[in-house]
């Protein structure tokens, strides 16, 4: 594989060395791990459609996304619900 300069201020180079070095990585495989793990918009509009797809199969429902962009955010409601059980248990 071929590599590329990127120039940062040097306290983000810094920065980044004492991450690596306690990861116990290189600055470049840190730089590469942090990359891995911020998806561009194609990839999580491939991702979500796949997504989809494995949720028709499994139920066997031809759910469109019209319909799945129209549902609910079920995970917030997990969080919203979580939250107020917190709140009323620390009240």
């Amino acid at each position: 594989m071929t590599s590329t300069t990127i120039q940062v201020p040097r306290e983000t180079r810094d920065h980044l060395a004492e991450l690596a070095k306690e990861r116990g990585l290189s600055i470049g495989q840190l730089v590469e791990a942090l990359a891995a793990e911020q998806p561009t918009a194609a990839q999580r509009a491939e991702r979500l459609a796949a997504d989809r797809e494995t949720v028709r199969s499994v139920i066997g429902v031809p759910i469109t996304d019209e319909e799945f962009d129209d549902a609910p955010d079920i995970l917030a409601n997990i969080h919203r619900i979580a939250a107020d059980k917190a709140r009323q248990t620390h009240a």
